[in-house]
């Protein structure tokens, strides 16, 4: 796609400041608003995407469009669902040199994605979700996504560094918990890179990572009932120095049923006394199989 002569990329602070002050816009903290201003770290994004022109990409929170161009040079077609009504306006200027992006308005998590997919993006067999998610809200959009199962390759997001390294964390780490579980069983998870804040307008107040997912085709372990295995994660980690069992009893079986849990660990292989911590998705997997099977 050609750009006109003299055009200057959205991800620089002084094009930054200029968008910005051209229309009066305020930013609000309520929405995690911090605009990225390094060209660098944006195509380093759009690499780890894996886009090319065949492919199509989906962005929640577009902003003024820093990272939406470079996904427009990058895919065949960009969807980016903002939910700030003022940035509208902006972002039909700042990215008027591309006719391959669609600006959806609306709160993703109330949108019907899929149906959103279909309408725009159906003419692609391959799409990713890339972008950089407001910060009080990642982890309701990420699991909300990976829940959906929605038609994706991969999911490449810029978010707060601590929520990534919980979300790539290993067993036996102290970053490892639920989130990690409950993403890993959807997705490969890697960090992509870290960055700082100071590339942001205005610096946030915590660094950030770029995480990505590559979607699994299935999980790594098959459980009996998914919804199970959920509520087995959450309760594993209810309290973290208390033992499996312990946690177990408390948030799962109760009290008057302590036997059903450690007959489940018996059968799973696993010692009562571990934490949740040091527990694999397969190890998870089985519990939940077990649990399943004597309350059947």
């Amino acid at each position: 796609m050609s750009i006109t002569p003299g055009y200057k990329d959205i991800a620089t602070p002084t094009r930054t400041r200029e968008i910005i002050e051209k229309y009066g816009f305020s930013l609000k903290k309520s929405l995690g608003q911090n605009f990225l201003t390094d060209i660098n770290i944006l195509h380093n994004i759009i690499e780890a995407s894996e886009l090319t022109k065949d492919k199509a990409a989906i962005e929640i929170g577009p902003g003024i469009g820093a990272l939406t161009e470079q996904l427009c040079r990058a895919a065949g077609k960009v969807m980016a669902i903002e939910i700030d009504q003022r940035l509208l306006p902006i972002l039909e200027d700042t990215l008027s040199p591309y006719d391959n992006v669609k600006v959806v308005h609306g709160d993703v998590l109330k949108l019907n994605v899929p149906q959103l997919i279909q309408e725009n993006l159906g003419g692609y067999e391959h799409v990713s979700l890339v972008a950089n998610l407001p910060y009080y809200i990642t982890t309701p959009i990420l699991m909300g996504i990976l829940e959906a199962r929605l038609p994706l390759d991969h999911i490449v997001v810029m978010i707060q560094k601590e929520v990534a390294d919980r979300i790539a964390a290993k067993p036996g780490s102290k970053d490892y918990g639920s989130l990690s579980v409950a993403a890993q069983f959807y997705a490969e998870t890697e960090i992509a890179m870290i960055v700082p804040a100071t590339v942001f307008v205005p610096k946030p107040n915590v660094d950030s990572a770029v995480i990505k997912l590559t979607i699994r085709k299935k999980p790594p372990v098959e459980v009996a009932d998914e919804d199970l295995f959920f509520r087995v994660l959450r309760a594993a980690f209810g309290q973290r120095r208390k033992t499996l069992l312990n946690n177990l009893v408390t948030n799962f079986f109760g009290k008057d049923q302590k036997e059903k849990a450690l007959i489940s660990l018996e059968k799973a292989g696993i010692d009562p006394s571990r934490r949740g911590e040091t527990l694999t998705i397969e190890e998870f997997g089985r519990l939940a199989n077990e649990i399943n099977c004597i309350n059947g």
